[in-house]
């Protein structure tokens, strides 16, 4: 059962991150970016979510051990 919640709570963190970068992407073009930096930005956004993801996992299981 650990296994099926890590798969889905990965999978879970993924989907969001991507539709964070979408959001993200979106929101530049419609500010008139090029698409490049609009590429850039929702790339950067998808980093930062999954980064934020991975310090939250770090940090729960820290204290929960």
């Amino acid at each position: 059962m650990t296994v099926t919640v890590v798969l889905l709570t990965t999978a879970l963190v993924t989907v969001v991150a991507l539709l964070a970068a979408a959001a993200a992407g979106k929101l530049a073009r419609m500010d008139n970016a090029s698409y490049p930096a609009a590429l850039t930005r929702a790339a950067t956004t998808f980093a930062a979510v999954i980064t934020l993801a991975a310090v939250v996992t770090g940090t729960l299981a820290t204290l929960l051990t």
